[in-house]
């Protein structure tokens, strides 16, 4: 079997390490993190790599994804069927299950994410080195030399203002440990960043589980979803997530 995996780049070395030890051939492709702060960007850049898969070379394309604020919904692959866990984001991922992010979320809501793979890939498109937490500082800067160009500098420090009140809903830091692979201990530097905020530090295990059995070709239907080809990948608004829809446009 021969398998494409598209992967967010955040998942770099786990992707590569777990492949080296995959019954299967692993073909592996990386995109920017920082795709994720424009959704339909991010969606189109993934379509033209499914667009440009060669006819009967993959058994299946493998999307070490979520739905990522809708970023792979409405995808569509022709030449294979594309498998992707059954995630809202890669927060689930990097914690092993869907489940342990929902059981997190009810218990602490306002909670900065920071893991060392997306610490490590901190340039590119996006200087976040956080995840999971809506209107980064890196967007809300964006945003805030959008809105003086536009409304000009006085209404646009009003708006900035306003805006700025989701960082009171944050109040606490999570360094996700990688739970496999020789890491540098970026947590103290995390921590250093709570305390200058005035949250509370917390340190979790990690689980490469999801990502592990996504390469090893192990997609029961109740973790993951297998898209067949030409069919589209759809949120479901449910427990499910995901579905593959038929009469779906892309």
């Amino acid at each position: 079997m021969r398998y494409k995996l598209l992967t967010c780049e955040v998942f770099a070395r786990q992707v590569y390490y777990l492949a080296a030890f995959a019954p299967d051939i692993i073909d592996i492709e990386l995109v920017d993190k920082g795709l994720h702060n424009e959704p339909d960007t991010l969606r189109a850049r993934l379509q033209e790599r499914l667009d440009a898969l060669p006819e009967d070379r993959y058994d299946a394309v493998l999307l070490a994804y979520g739905l990522c604020s809708n970023s792979t919904a409405g995808l569509v692959c022709r030449q294979a069927p594309m498998v992707i866990p059954r995630v809202h984001d890669c927060i689930s991922i990097f914690l092993g299950s869907a489940e342990r992010y929902s059981d997190e979320f009810r218990g602490h809501p306002g909670t900065f994410w920071y893991t060392p793979d997306y610490i490590e890939r901190g340039g590119g498109e996006s200087g976040s080195l956080s995840l999971g937490a809506a209107g980064d500082e890196h967007s809300m800067a964006k945003a805030y030399e959008e809105y003086v160009v536009k409304y000009g500098k006085d209404n646009a420090d009003y708006l900035m203002e306003v805006m700025g009140a989701w960082q009171q809903h944050y109040k606490r830091a999570v360094y996700v440990d990688a739970s496999e692979g020789a890491f540098p201990d970026y947590a103290p530097a995390v921590a250093g960043e709570a305390d200058r905020r005035g949250w509370m530090f917390e340190r979790l295990a990690g689980s490469l589980v999801l990502i592990r059995d996504l390469v090893d070709g192990r997609w029961d239907e109740e973790r993951f979803l297998t898209v067949p080809a030409g069919e589209t990948l759809a949120p479901t608004n449910d427990e499910r997530i995901v579905a593959a829809c038929k009469a779906c446009e892309p």
